[in-house]
Formats: C-alpha cells, structure tokens, sequence
C-alpha cells in the first residue's frame, strides 16, 4: 500500500493528510502556520499524524496559499524588471507601473518583431550596467522582450549575463507563457520574481521538516490548475503556485465530496477561493489568473479570489458601515494566545476608553490594533528607508507593538503610518486586529486558543456557552462595541450584538462573492457596475436583517448547490445557503481539502508552437521556446514541431517528476475562407500542442 502526505500551508493554518488508494484520508491534523518560521508549524502538523509504525511514505506533495495571498495583500520582495525592446508607456498598460511601485524597472533596447526577427540590436553594455547597479538593492531579477515569445533569444542572453554577474534568482517572460500581450508577460515575470523568496523559504523549511522525521520521499508542488510539479521545478517558476491552493482545494473538494455540477467554496483565514465544476472538471482560465486584481498570464484554474477569510480586519468603511477584508489580520484571540502581555493592553485599553464620549469615538481609533515583525528581512536593513527603519527597530524584540503607543505622537503619526503600511506590504510586518474569528470566539463558534491561566476569570454565560470576560476577542469586540454611538456604554448583551453583527455581514459579503462568481461570465451584470435598481434588489435580497417595514421582499436562488469547503465554513455558509436558497455540502474532511487535493492530481506539462508564413516569402517560420527555424514546405515545419513539442513535453514532465508520461499532440490551424468561393483561402498560422500526463513517480 503507498502512503502519500499532503501537506498545505496557508495564511492561517498548516494541514497535514496522510492518504492511499485504499483507504483514502485516514489520517489529518491541522496546526498554526508560523510565518517567522514556517517549519514549526509544518513540524506541529506532522507530529500529529506521523504514528509509530506507519508504513514507508512514498511522495508527498505540497499545496499553498502563500504566493495567492503575498499577490493580495501586495507582499513581495524587491526586484528590478528588464524590458527589452519594450516602448516607454508600458508601464502605464495592464496596471504595470502600479504593480512594480517602487521597484526599479530598466528600459534597454533590443527585442524582435512579430516574425521573430531582431527588432534593434541588444544593449548588452547598458544591461550590465543595470544589473550592477541593481543586484545590491533587489532579491531576483525579472527580464521580459518584445516579441520574446517570438524569438527568446535576447532574453536568453540577459539572462545568462545577470547570472554571471550576480547569482540572483532570474525570471523570463517567454518561460511563463506563450501568448502575446507584453505589458501583462511583464507583470507575470515581476510577480514571478517577486514571489520565488517566499518559495524558497517554505519549500526549504518543508525539505527540512521531512528529513528530520526521516522522510527521503519525492517532494511535490501543487500548480494553480491543479497539476503537480517537482518542487526544484516550482521553485524557478513559483508564478504558476498562484491558486495553488484553491486548485488543490477545487480538487480535494471534488474528490471529497463526490458531487459533479457544483460551486465549490474554500474560505480560509485570508482569502475565499470560488470556482465551478462542471461534470466534475474545473473551469481553466486560458487567459491568464486574475488575482488580487493584477491579470496574469498564468493558466490556472477559473478561480474568483475574495479577500475575505476567517483573518481578515474588521472596520468601517468611507460611509462609516462595517465591512471585513480585504486585509488579513492576526486575530486578537491568537495574538494573546502567543503574546500573553497583550492581554493586559488590551484591558488597559477598555479601561482608558470607558468614559469615551460618541462624539470622542475617532481619537482611539487605533485601540485593540498591534504590530509586530512577521519575518526577517531578505537581504539587509539597508533596503529600508529612514522612517521604514525606525518603526522596525521598534517593532525589535519580536513582541506585538499596540498602533497607540506608534501614533500617539500626532505630528509624526503620519509618516509612521506610511511607513508601516510599506513594511506590512512587503510581508516584513503584520497587524493583529478585530476579525471574525475572534467574534466566533466570543459567541463560542470556536474555542481553538486559550488564554494565560494567571488571568483570574469573570466567568459569563451567553448562547449555553461558558467563556471567559478577560479574553482578548471579548475585549476587543468590547472596545468595538463602544465605537457605536447607540453601544457608549456597552453590556455583555450589546458585545454579543456586535459579534453577531460581524458574523452576519461575513455571511453577507460571502453571498455577493458567490453570487459575483456566478455572474461571472456576463460582464454586463458586473455587480460593482450594476445599476442602482439591480443593486437594490441585490442588497434586498442578501440583507443581513431583513427589514419589516419593507412593502417589497426580493428572493434569490443559486441553481447549483455549494460544496464548501476550509476551516470555518461551518461557521458561515448554512447563512450563504440560506440566503441564496441553495443545498449546502460540506464534505468529510472539509477543513484539509486543500491537503487531500495536493495527492489526487497528476503532473501535466504543455509544449507549444507556433507557425507563421514568412513575409515576402513561400516560406515558413517555425517558433518554439528554444528559438526559430525556417522551413520552404508547411508540412515539413509542422511535423518538424509536432517532434519538438512533443520531445519538450515529454522531457518537461519527467523533470516536473512524471512517472511514464503519456503524450498527446494536437494540431490547429487557422484559415480564413471566403464565403461562396469569393477568394483563395488565406493561411494565418498554426499551433501545435504537445500535452504530457503522468501521475507523480514514487519514492523507492
């Protein structure tokens, strides 16, 4: 019997799964993810479920919402971008220059044209004075050409010059996608270099973990369209683990639950992941993964990303109404559970805020928000600025920092505030805040964290539940409650008000991301565009209180049921169902889908190329990742690519960690003829396919 581990780690939490063909899931755990050291809580997952006596295990695979959820919250490590060839407005196409910030990106000349001939000769002096300029200053560097999917050659060259000069981790537009469309192959190549030190770490920390429990089996990684890859593999490409863990839950929440025509649900602590089935397949996105809002070039799983999880902060919005997300916070709950001394600020603070008048409310704005260090910085502190240092070596010590004690000085409030928000941007900070977690917390929905046992308890009863008054999720949803002008001198019943309160608009905004999902394939019933009568109907409809003064009630049914699946659907999604009218399902195994998913799929690799008539010529060009060949004869460059792509395909998934892969070749070509013999047909191209699948090779 082969054993096989599935391991996913998210925002939140690190699943672990031991699996086999004959008895499935017989084993999972769940332990906290440890982002300043991700191999604790990998260690914490496996320790519970690795027994004595446990058969050899022959692979495990890996799944992850880290690179997804660094894209969301617009994490990532510096880098500087190569564009070759590239006109200068495109850093104001597909949000490039937004996307890039501050990072250095460098204009040289070179690229090709779309027949894949050299458009300006490469500037290779002026790319080494690039990259020596930048090599100190940037963890990975990101070169996309003109046309380089064309022809990769100079693309190629600057890559092998910055290897030379630096050592640093190089990415190539032309490696991550074949289409055309430079400014977002340029995006793809800046997110993919940005994200390979987050990789790294949980790939080394995962190997790690492994040979200290005496595992020596072969490691995978899940990719965002649900196939796997050797981690080396994934590690020069870690773009493609973008809904890495959505398509492991899509394909964990399949497997589990059995059902065919669905929508599948996976919240988690940062995002919600959606996606449709349909007879038991998931929906590709052929033109690239929109996450975050950036539109990629990766082909990926159709998945909808909402930043709303079981993490994300509480707050008001612009009109001063309550809203959750997009940003994941720590939950109070936890941040005492690990930092006990904020328990006692947080007491202080309820304390100082207790004659609060409502016309007062704004001042403690900041009461019940910390700050502390995530992680260490990837090079040196010399990539900080002069404030960004500062309220660094404040956050020193690795203890939580309350924003009161950051912003308390009125004068320099500000550019502290900037300051803080760059590092929490770039993943080195984190905030603990309000979330829905700690308001299930309170309503005793979850009981996951104790507190410090020194505390003396006021012990209350609320909903046939016994909780503690001095635990931090009932003190910050206290410090909350008073915010509210008709909660200034707030009771246990208003706390539970405000707690349900959250829950409900959770369960509100999870009902428009489903619905949004739904309507997703008719952009002009955009639910953010929509006019003021359909978001009238749409808000009636999904209203969190329904309102009995109301002469008119709206319904909406959801014609397929909801699989859900993640740690706190129980929690959240009987209210979605009940909204949307629709059946719920919540699998065996529901809370480490994503685990289950990372040991069902297969390795899948693709080659392709593309034909195209010469100009001014019988001829043809034949165009393939490794370069350009011409042929006199079409037939001639067709079976000449359909043998490259399917060598490339082939060797791609054996190195991707595929066992006897099995390849197939399709051909397409494109024509355009006249109706009723009105001309010759006109050739415009071919593309030739190549598509490897095996199931993942065995450790011996």
């Amino acid at each position: 019997m082969s054993i096989l581990l599935g391991i996913d780690t998210g925002g939140t939490y690190t699943d672990a799964v031991l699996y086999s063909e004959n008895q499935g899931v017989f084993a999972s755990a769940k332990a906290l993810t440890t982002k300043h050291n991700l191999a604790i809580g990998i260690a914490n997952a496996l320790e519970a479920i690795l027994k004595p006596g446990l058969a050899k295990i022959e692979l495990v695979s890996l799944s992850t919402t880290l690179a997804t959820n660094a894209i969301v919250e617009g994490q990532g490590s510096p880098i500087c971008l190569l564009l070759l060839g590239y006109p200068t407005n495109a850093l104001q196409l597909a949000g490039l220059g937004e996307a890039l910030g501050s990072d250095p990106v460098v204009f040289i000349a070179g690229g090709h044209t779309i027949n894949g001939d050299e458009q300006t000769s490469l500037d290779l002096e002026a790319t080494r004075r690039a990259i020596l300029e930048y090599a100190p200053k940037v963890t990975a560097f990101a070169i996309s050409g003109y046309f380089a999917v064309h022809n990769p050659t100079h693309e190629l060259a600057v890559r092998e010059l910055a290897r030379q000069l630096t050592g640093l981790p190089v990415t190539c537009g032309h490696e991550l996608t074949s289409n055309l469309n430079a400014p977002r192959r340029a995006l793809t190549a800046a997110l993919n270099a940005r994200l390979i030190p987050f990789l790294q770490q949980l790939i080394l920390s995962v190997k790690n973990t492994l040979e200290e429990k005496g595992i020596s089996a072969p490691l995978m990684v899940v990719k965002g369209d649900g196939s796997l890859v050797e981690a080396q593999v994934a590690l020069e490409r870690p773009v493609e683990t973008i809904l890495s863990g959505p398509a492991a839950s899509v394909m964990g929440a399949r497997y589990l639950s059995g059902e065919e025509d669905v929508i599948v649900v996976d919240m988690g602590g940062t995002t919600t992941d959606i996606a449709l089935l349909e007879g038991g397949r998931p929906e590709l996105s052929h033109d690239g993964a929109i996450v975050g809002g950036w539109h990629t070039m990766v082909e990926a799983i159709a998945v909808h990303t909402f930043g709303l999880g079981g993490d994300s902060e509480v707050r008001l919005d612009e009109n001063e109404d309550l809203v959750v997300g997009p940003q994941r916070v720590v939950p109070l709950s936890l941040l005492a559970y690990q930092y006990p001394e904020a328990l006692e600020t947080l007491l202080q603070q309820t304390r100082l805020a207790a004659p609060l008048a409502a016309r007062e409310k704004k001042t403690f704005s900041q009461s019940g928000r910390f700050a502390l260090r995530q992680r260490s910085i990837a090079i040196s502190e010399n990539h900080l600025d002069a404030d960004e240092k500062q309220v660094w070596e404040w956050l020193a010590g690795n203890r939580p920092l309350p924003l009161e004690a950051l912003f308390a000085d009125r004068v320099k409030s500000l550019w502290r505030q900037r300051a803080l928000e760059r590092l929490v941007r770039r993943g080195l900070v984190v905030i603990s805040a309000f979330t829905p977690t700690d308001a299930a917390h309170v309503l005793g929905y979850q009981t996951d964290w104790s507190q410090d046992a020194t505390w003396q308890p006021r012990w209350r009863r609320a909903n046939g539940m016994v909780h503690r008054r001095d635990d931090a999720a009932w003190l910050g949803a206290l410090l909350w409650a008073r915010r509210f002008d008709h909660f200034s001198s707030p009771d246990e019943h208003a706390v539970d008000e405000f707690c349900q309160r959250v829950l409900r608009q959770v369960s509100v905004q999870l009902s428009q991301a489903t619905l949004a999902t739904a309507l997703a394939d008719k952009p002009e019933l955009d639910l953010n565009r929509s006019s003021p009568a359909s978001r009238f109907f749409i808000d009636r409809a999904l209203a969190s209180e329904p309102d009995p003064a109301a002469l008119l009630e709206v319904t909406l049914t959801l014609r397929r049921p909801l699989v859900a699946v993640g740690a706190p659907v129980t929690t959240y999604f009987p209210g979605v169902a009940e909204r949307l009218h629709t059946r719920l399902v919540i699998p065996p195994h529901a809370a480490v889908a994503n685990a289950v998913g990372a040991v069902v799929g297969s390795v899948v690799q693709a080659a392709r190329a593309t034909i195209r008539k010469l100009p001014e010529s019988s001829g043809y060009r034949v165009h393939l990742p490794e370069g350009v060949s011409d042929f006199d004869k079409l037939e001639a460059a067709a079976a000449y690519a359909h043998a490259e792509v399917a060598r490339l395909a082939e060797s791609q998934a054996r190195r991707a960690g595929a066992d006897n892969p099995v390849v197939e070749v399709q051909r397409h070509d494109q024509i355009y003829r006249f109706e009723s013999g009105a001309g010759e047909d006109i050739y415009l191209g071919t593309e030739i396919v190549a598509t490897a699948v095996g199931r993942p090779r065995l450790g011996d």
